[in-house]
């Protein structure tokens, strides 16, 4: 019979996720660098005394006091998309409110497909004192509690209702964090008396214990397939998605395109999988795509989706691949994607996929005409994202003194910061003009959030991303209505002495949905930040007398407030040269909405009034009849010749 050792299941925990570590390679890390939390009722006397027992002894698994618990999950995923998915943190929260406020980050994990660990406490599994605070009651059914909301937003959900159960639950926990196919947010609910309760464990629970991240080798026939269809095509498209990033496919990638002369687009997650000035990188693709990916994706016979999983944006709500019977080759590590688009399915590692590929077609590669094609629709939207970033006086002249344009902003962020240094967006309209502006010059220097597209990620996710590396700066860029969805882990980073770098975009509303509500004849309808007129009643007053720079200083940053384009540079010189534990610098620069980057010329799908009182609105829609004709269904089997 085994030996035994008793602890809480909170003890149990604690002692369980620091002896757990990922492997790929032959390289292994510590699955877990840490947890993050708050601590109440519910998990102050069961995890959080386990993980004071822990620092006072063996200090495997460091305890982070956060502010805000979506933002803690924030935090975790930032750091584990870093670290290419092989580490990540967990996160732990007290009953009721503090719990499901990691619901909204447990969706933003799992559609990402980022590993974070969950650890939501519940009400009392005994029942003895039900109702407690902050216990949901139900008239249909007594074992339904709050925490149950995290079921359709994990990727593996368990609640442990008896320490028994606690480490078939933990071991599957693992198996789904460390597979790059299943990934996503897992949660194991820990009511709080279970937590509190001890029990005898056996010790070989809490050895060391390695996870092999898997590279699954695509089938060879399914290569060779691919390849035949490849061969067939005279305009032939790769799209570039996350996998590529996580499976370390980019220089395989890039000797691939090389040979082959395939043209590359990229998504938001592949941004970056080639570096700027590969002469096959023709940039982001799709709704917020570049004019020369969007223009070959129009003309493409056959489409090659690396790591993506065909997001709407990426396929311009099913109009930027254009041309009649196109079709698609689909690798991918999750089965679920490759079988999209009626592709032909090729399910493996990307890098294993790319290396495999290259060798089927090493005799093979597009004609020089669509090299020079690719070339020069480069360079004409190159000349374009050069002048965005530098406007002509007849812009700079017509803008309010001490205002910029946004895209002068990232320019200037481009072009000052470190190639390793990582650009860090979500929401708004910043990560559109960073997915057809920014020049990656480093594979992981392009961070922008836009599975969930979640407002209030990029402080948070800022933390974490320094965490993992600690050798580069992060610049969030963050609009004003994001930055005040999460201002409050700036504290986080005056505690733990992390820098960051975060631009601050004052524009005084919505910048995004405002001229989304333009496009749909909604007028901009409540995205400013005004006050309520007198007169009208409406949202249309003078603007809000907002400070967000002294906002930030009151949290504790150090804020850096700028004028001009010179003033930025000098901003973001000395933010560069602020010591590496000095906390967050906050960089506050004013622009002017009204100023937009360069058109994709591409389409997304947001439908529009059928019938209204406004003429706008009954313009906006014919013209979305008119786009709607454009969309296909991508039904054409990839398998036939």
């Amino acid at each position: 019979m085994s030996d035994t050792v008793r602890l809480t299941v909170g003890q149990a925990v604690v002692r369980f996720l620091g002896q757990q570590w990922s492997e790929r390679d032959g390289e292994r890390q510590r699955l877990f660098a840490g947890c993050l939390g708050i601590f109440g009722h519910g998990n102050v006397a069961g995890l959080g005394q386990g993980l004071l027992e822990d620092e006072l002894g063996s200090g495997a698994l460091p305890y982070v006091l956060v502010r805000n618990e979506q933002a803690m999950v924030h935090t975790a995923v930032g750091f584990a998309r870093q670290r290419d998915r092989l580490q990540t943190w967990a996160c732990t929260a007290s009953v009721g409110p503090g719990s499901t406020n990691m619901l909204t980050g447990a969706a933003l994990a799992t559609i990402n497909r980022i590993p974070v660990l969950l650890l939501p406490s519940g009400t009392f599994a005994t029942r003895v004192a039900a109702p407690v605070l902050q216990e949901l009651e139900t008239s249909y059914a007594g074992d339904v509690t709050v925490n149950d909301a995290f079921r359709p937003l994990s990727r593996f959900f368990d609640e442990v209702q008896r320490p028994e159960q606690l480490p078939s639950a933990l071991l599957s926990a693992m198996r789904v964090l460390t597979d790059p196919a299943e990934t996503g947010a897992v949660t194991i609910s820990l009511p709080q008396d279970v937590q509190a309760e001890a029990y005898g464990w056996p010790v070989e629970l809490f050895d060391e214990r390695v996870w092999h991240v898997a590279r699954p080798v695509p089938e060879a026939s399914r290569i060779s397939a691919a390849a035949d269809l490849i061969r067939s095509a005279r305009k032939p498209l790769l799209v570039a998605g996350g996998g590529v990033h996580y499976s370390g496919a980019e220089e395989v990638l890039a000797e691939f395109a090389s040979a082959t002369g395939v043209p590359v687009a990229e998504t938001q997650a592949g941004k970056g999988s080639l570096l700027h000035g590969h002469p096959q990188l023709v940039g982001a693709v799709g709704s917020t795509g570049t004019t020369a990916a969007n223009a070959l994706a129009g003309e493409a016979d056959v489409v090659i989706g690396i790591g993506t999983r065909w997001s709407d944006f990426t396929t311009a709500s099913r109009t930027a691949f254009a041309r009649r019977g196109v079709r698609f080759v689909n690798i991918n590590i999750a089965g679920f994607d490759a079988g999209k688009l009626a592709g032909l399915s090729v399910v493996g590692d990307a890098r294993e996929a790319l290396v495999a590929l290259a060798e089927a077609l090493s005799d093979w590669s597009v004609s020089d005409a669509y090299r020079k094609r690719q070339g020069t629709l480069w360079r004409r939207w190159d000349k374009a994202v050069r002048t965005a970033y530098a406007p002509p006086a007849e812009v700079t002249d017509a803008l309010a003194s001490g205002l910029l344009t946004q895209a002068s902003v990232i320019g200037a962020v481009n072009e000052l910061s470190d190639p390793r240094d990582v650009v860090l967006c979500a929401a708004g309209s910043m990560p559109g003009d960073l997915h057809k502006l920014w020049r990656v010059r480093d594979r992981k220097g392009y961070h922008v959030e836009y599975g969930y597209s979640c407002m209030g990620y990029e402080v948070p996710a800022s933390i974490g991303i320094r965490w993992a590396d600690p050798t580069r700066d992060v610049f969030a860029m963050v609009g004003d209505a994001g930055y005040l969805m999460m201002p409050t882990e700036l504290v986080t980073a005056v505690q733990e002495r992390v820098k960051v770098i975060v631009v601050l975009v004052q524009n005084h509303g919505f910048h995004s949905i405002g001229s989304l509500s333009e496009s749909l004849g909604s007028q901009r309808f409540g995205t400013a930040y005004r006050m309520r007129d007198e007169g009208s009643h409406r949202l249309e007053g003078d603007r809000l007398p907002v400070d967000l720079a002294a906002n930030a200083r009151s949290l504790g940053a150090h804020v850096i407030e700028v004028h001009s384009r010179e003033e930025l540079a000098d901003a973001i010189a000395e933010a560069k040269a602020w010591p590496s534990d000095g906390g967050p610098v906050v960089i506050h620069v004013e622009t002017d909405p009204r100023v937009f980057a360069p058109d994709s010329e591409s389409w997304w799908d947001v439908p529009v009034a059928q019938v209204s009182n406004l003429e706008s609105t009954r313009s906006a829609h014919d013209a979305y009849v008119q786009h709607k004709a454009a969309q296909r269904p991508f039904v054409t089997p990839s398998e036939s010749s």
